[in-house]
């Protein structure tokens, strides 16, 4: 036992000669007798419960791994190995597959993926809500959706073409495995920039082409963000199209529904209409209905997918297991505070007829903030004002003498280029309409976050509440505490289910000729130490992790092995 944890490994005993391989049978009389090679395992996983990922059942049994995959689950006390781990008393499951993040520019920055790597997880699926980091329209690149650092963070890597941008990741050390989407909001500015319309049918088809492009270089998927700039200026007529050419190729369409409050029905019909006229396979983001919408839009809008499904239509989707909702601060803008780009968004900001006019929106993006409930609103992430990070904006508009309306304008101000960066965190979800979407068995569970590190590059940023602690949480409260759903359930939901709807078919189970992505932890232990105050800490409970074969983390504790891959060609079809 080291650092608290079970677990240490041991050499394998002298003299061992047990094998996975068939024992040296009698040869036919005048045949001489051949003799197997016992194989030599670079590692044995022994004496863990063993969760497959299935939803089956865990047993108690062995896992041999050799060259990064699995090659054999059984009993294997007598087998050879390199090194022999004693795992007895702690869960054994497939690496967790974070299905919805938005790590495309802080894997760029820092590829260690620290944060995601110590809950357990080994692939992660970016350029979600319509935010990718490419195509883009010049190498001059703008971090998407305030996700990570300023360009200069990554020095001199640049890239235009998602290709190029994936040849990026790959050369970069990744402590876990990536999936990427093309995202509809950079195709609409690498052919508009940041014009205040949704274009015309010459510009809808060079959006095609270019999702096209970035789908035959290695995108796994498209998506949109239709609450953000510029996907809230698109219409279906716009979509669809683009929708289409993920279908024909066997790729998921995901998208960040337009509203989730008062017109949840509406945003909800319409991802739906675009999966039905496209023929695309739907992935609706983060399902969960919003602070202001209608106690019953929770059940209405799984009524409509139910309909839509028993109409043949392919459609799923996922939850953050987590009360809190994190953002942009800029997207509480209208839309016609944003055209023309962050400089003049800001210009805006400083006339005060503006800011009336800002505070009026009968429609912003989060009915919490137009309700004044300031308390539940919390600042997540800033550069110049990082020092404020952690407070409500209650707080901040009581320490600066302002109304935190005008607060947040003064910081976006303040901010500069960076405005985009800035994040928020509001307390927009029900547990309620969590447990009852989890309840479908096509719920995936999400962190709708980006991989972080307390120290380095990135050690002062944050995304969301739930970037240190989504997974431990959501089998910590969800699964352990209220008992939403089994132990073996659960698993299933963050590595096979999310592997199957994706396309990827050599990850998310524990079986012979899988790719060795698998997390040990306590079940009985794990959680989340993440609070508004101190968010940046990882969680307790996991004692190894292991990607492609390798220890990422071993005894609760980071290695220096980032042996992620990027995953280029996967689909349904």
């Amino acid at each position: 036992m080291r650092d608290g944890l079970p677990g240490g490994s041991s050499p394998s005993p002298p003299g061992a000669t047990g094998s996975t391989e068939s024992a040296s049978l009698p040869a036919p009389r005048g045949r001489p007798t051949l003799k197997r090679t016992p194989t030599m395992f670079d590692f044995l996983i022994l004496n863990g419960m063993v969760y497959d990922g299935s939803g089956s059942p865990g047993r108690k049994t062995d896992i041999g791994i050799k060259d990064g995959c699995i090659a054999a689950i059984g009993d294997l006390s007598d087998a050879l190995a390199t090194e022999r781990i004693d795992v007895a008393g702690l869960a054994v499951a497939p690496g967790f597959i974070d299905l919805h993040t938005h790590s495309d520019f802080t894997l760029v920055v820092d590829g260690q993926a620290q944060s995601q790597v110590h809950q357990g997880v080994t692939t992660e699926v970016i350029g979600q809500c319509g935010h990718s980091c490419a195509p883009m329209r010049d190498p001059k690149l703008r971090s998407p959706m305030g996700a990570g650092h300023a360009p200069d963070a990554i020095g001199d890597k640049r890239w235009q073409t998602f290709g190029e941008y994936l040849d990026v990741l790959e050369r970069s050390p990744l402590g876990v495995n990536v999936a990427a989407f093309v995202g509809h909001g950079t195709v609409h500015s690498a052919v508009l920039g940041d014009a205040l319309t949704a274009g015309d049918d010459e510009d809808i088809a060079r959006m095609k082409r270019l999702v096209e492009e970035s789908l035959d270089q290695g995108a796994a998927g498209f998506s949109t963000g239709l609450e953000y700039w510029p996907g809230i200026l698109a219409a279906p007529e716009h979509l669809v199209p683009l929708c289409e050419a993920a279908a024909v190729r066997g790729k998921l369409y995901a998208t960040h529904v337009r509203n989730r409050d008062r017109f949840y029905d509406l945003g909800f019909t319409e991802a739906i209409a675009a999966s039905r006229e496209s023929g695309a396979r739907l992935q609706i983001s983060h399902i969960q209905t919003k602070f202001g919408a209608p106690d019953h839009a929770m059940e209405h809008t799984l009524e409509m997918i139910d309909a839509a499904r028993r109409r043949g239509q392919d459609i799923a989707f996922d939850v953050i297991p987590h009360d809190w909702n994190n953002t942009s601060v800029m997207a509480i803008l209208p839309k016609w505070a944003r055209e023309g780009g962050v400089q003049s968004t800001l210009k805006r900001m400083k006339d005060p007829d503006v800011r009336e006019k800002v505070k009026r929106n009968p429609a912003p993006m989060l009915l919490i903030v137009k309700a004044r409930r300031w308390d539940d609103v919390v600042l997540l992430n800033a550069v110049t004002n990082r020092h404020l990070v952690g407070m409500s904006f209650a707080e901040i508009g009581k320490m600066r003498g302002v109304d935190p309306y005008d607060a947040l304008m003064d910081m976006l101000i303040e901010e500069d280029d960076a405005a985009g960066r800035m994040m928020w965190a509001t307390r927009s979800f029900r547990d309620d309409d969590i447990e009852m979407a989890m309840r479908d068995a096509s719920c995936a569970v999400i962190s709708d976050t980006a991989a972080l590190s307390p120290e380095g590059r990135l050690g002062e940023q944050l995304f969301s509440l739930s970037g240190y602690g989504w997974a431990p949480r959501f089998l910590q409260y969800y699964v352990r505490d209220r008992n939403v759903l089994d132990l073996p359930e659960a698993i299933r939901r963050i590595t096979s289910l999310p592997a199957s709807r994706i396309g990827i078919k050599d990850r998310g189970l524990l079986a012979k000729g899988m790719h060795a992505d698998l997390v040990v932890f306590d079940a009985q232990e794990i959680a989340s130490k993440v609070t508004i105050k101190k968010p940046r800490q990882h969680p307790v409970g996991i004692a190894h992790v292991m990607v492609n074969g390798a220890f990422a983390m071993r005894d609760g504790r980071r290695t220096p092995s980032n042996t992620g891959k990027v995953l280029r060609n996967i689909g349904t079809r």
